[in-house]
């Protein structure tokens, strides 16, 4: 179909269309996705410690079959955390928030289709945009993954609080689980009190 350079314009806006990110009980909280309630930014996430401080290292890209560096200069939000937090080209447990080594590799997100064109670093990838206000065709996918690992119904979520519970222990005892603590951050969650209650007296009520 041909398309005015009008058309071209409104169409671009629509693509790039920006949502006021608010606090809410102490989720983000996103308008246009409303189930996507992650509490963690980006800033946080980085700031905290994760990815052994390599997530935005130099890379090559088997799915574009392109070279990026220096991604993350473009995310006013990270301007000042320190690039060995982010950019270090080995990866280090110690500077992680937990002190543990989780995640593969990008090779292997790219083997499982997990990495699209739109985002070649990955989730954390999509999220910076996301939380810039920048929207993709890749939004629903990414909500929904992030749904399935730390939702209020995400597996990683859920065996958190198992295993909290098993345990006998506060759930902001970190010594309980590090490494699924880990992942949640990797995925702009942290367990808090209310959420953990939730899950409790859901399970007391089935």
């Amino acid at each position: 179909m041909y398309m005015t350079k009008k058309t071209k314009r409104n169409q671009k806006r629509t693509n790039n269309k920006t949502s006021k990110v608010k606090r809410r009980n102490g989720s983000l909280y996103f308008s246009d996705f409303p189930d996507f309630r992650p509490n963690l930014t980006p800033r946080e996430m980085f700031s905290m410690g994760s990815f052994g401080g390599t997530y935005w290292r130099p890379i090559y890209s088997s799915v574009t079959q392109k070279h990026y560096k220096n991604v993350h200069r473009k995310y006013p939000f990270l301007h000042g955390i320190e690039e060995t937090m982010m950019s270090s080209k080995e990866y280090d447990k110690q500077k992680n928030k937990y002190g543990v080594k989780v995640g593969t590799s990008l090779e292997f997100w790219e083997g499982k289709k997990w990495i699209t064109r739109y985002h070649p670093y990955g989730w954390v990838h999509w999220y910076c945009d996301f939380y810039k206000g920048k929207r993709s065709p890749d939004d629903r996918r990414q909500i929904d993954r992030w749904n399935n690992l730390a939702g209020a119904k995400g597996r990683f979520f859920k065996f958190l609080v198992t295993q909290i519970q098993k345990k006998k222990k506060e759930f902001k005892d970190e010594s309980v689980s590090p490494k699924i603590r880990q992942v949640l951050q990797h995925w702009a969650y942290k367990i808090n009190a209310k959420d953990f209650n939730k899950e409790l007296n859901s399970r007391k009520n089935n």
